[in-house]
């Protein structure tokens, strides 16, 4: 088996674009581009993310899990889920850890900026109007908090690591509100649409790797039905 090729240094815009390279990838691999995935895949996605898998070892981790289910004599099911690849993808992550490559790439350039400031503040007035639109005066401080984020862009919008960090402690912020929300039906019944999604591909994953996924896609699946939305850059692209 030939290890797939690898590819250059990636820019900021790559680095935040995390979500949309790993699903464009997965769709060429599985030869349909039509394909989407399903909320179990965007969890997984943002578990690697947040765990630090680096997207180059999540694209070579697609390509070898697909060449082995390629080479396999019957294929008599196709590969519906991104967890089918879970394993390879963290056997890559600990080959590049071990040998001291992977991650992110910083930026050749000093004053290179990933999203353009105009992007970036209909991003977030967008992600502000969003919350206010629920109706729900708990989450209004979340909201004002965005409105200072924009007052303070001039300077973040050059930072974009810091700039992150602020949306995400406010992305955190606004689950644990919206858990304060939700009915105890409510969330049995994510549970129960966690364990119907997650339940073949358990046997591929670790134990840790499960909790961080279950966590990933609960609180997903609580903002959606919330309506409210992700504030990091990463949902930018």
């Amino acid at each position: 088996m030939s290890e797939p090729t690898p590819q250059g240094p990636r820019p900021w815009s790559s680095y935040f674009n995390y979500f949309t390279e790993i699903e464009e990838h997965f769709q060429k691999a599985r030869g349909t581009s039509l394909f989407l995935l399903s909320p179990l895949d965007w969890a997984l996605i943002e578990s690697w993310k947040n765990s630090g898998v680096p997207l180059e070892a999540v694209l070579r981790g697609i390509d070898i899990a697909f060449e082995k289910w390629r080479a396999r004599r019957s294929r008599t099911q196709m590969v519906n889920s991104l967890a089918f690849c879970s394993q390879a993808v963290m056997v890559e992550a600990q080959r590049m850890a071990d040998a001291g490559t992977g991650g992110r790439q910083e930026s050749t350039r000093e004053d290179e900026q990933p999203f353009a400031p105009e992007a970036l503040r209909s991003f977030i007035e967008g992600n502000a109007a969003a919350i206010r639109a629920t109706g729900v005066a708990d989450f209004e401080a979340v909201a004002s908090s965005l409105d200072q984020v924009l007052g303070e862009l001039a300077d973040l919008s050059k930072d974009p690591e810091n700039l992150e960090e602020r949306l995400t402690v406010l992305e955190q912020k606004l689950i644990a509100l919206a858990r304060t929300q939700q009915s105890d039906q409510q969330a049995l019944e994510l549970r129960e649409r966690l364990a119907a999604q997650i339940g073949p591909y358990r046997s591929k994953m670790t134990a840790p790797q499960i909790a961080m996924l279950e966590a990933q896609f609960l609180e997903r699946a609580l903002l959606e039905t919330a309506g409210l939305p992700r504030l990091s850059l990463f949902y930018m692209a």
